[in-house]
C-alpha cells in the first residue's frame, strides 16, 4: 500500500475517534445541538476534518515534483 494512503487513512481514523470522543465527553445530551447531539454526525465531522488535515498541501506536492525531476 502506498505511504500516502496509509497516512490519509490514519488521519481519517484519528478524526473519527476524535469526533466520537467529542460527542461522548463534551457533546450536547439534550438533543438541541445538531452536530454534537448525534454520535453519527459528530463522528463523520471528525472524519472529515481528519481527511482535510491528511491531504497533501500544494507546497509539498510542488517540492516532490521538483525533487523527482532532478
Amino acid at each position: 500500500m502506498n505511504k500516502q494512503w496509509i497516512k490519509r487513512i490514519s488521519f481519517i481514523t484519528i478524526g473519527l475517534l476524535g469526533g466520537y470522543s467529542y460527542y461522548h465527553f463534551i457533546g450536547c445530551y439534550s438533543g438541541t445541538c445538531p452536530i454534537t447531539g448525534n454520535p453519527y454526525i459528530s463522528t463523520l465531522y471528525g472524519g472529515l476534518i481528519g481527511l482535510i488535515l491528511g491531504l497533501p498541501s500544494k507546497k509539498r506536492i510542488k517540492n516532490e515534483k521538483d525533487q523527482s525531476n532532478n
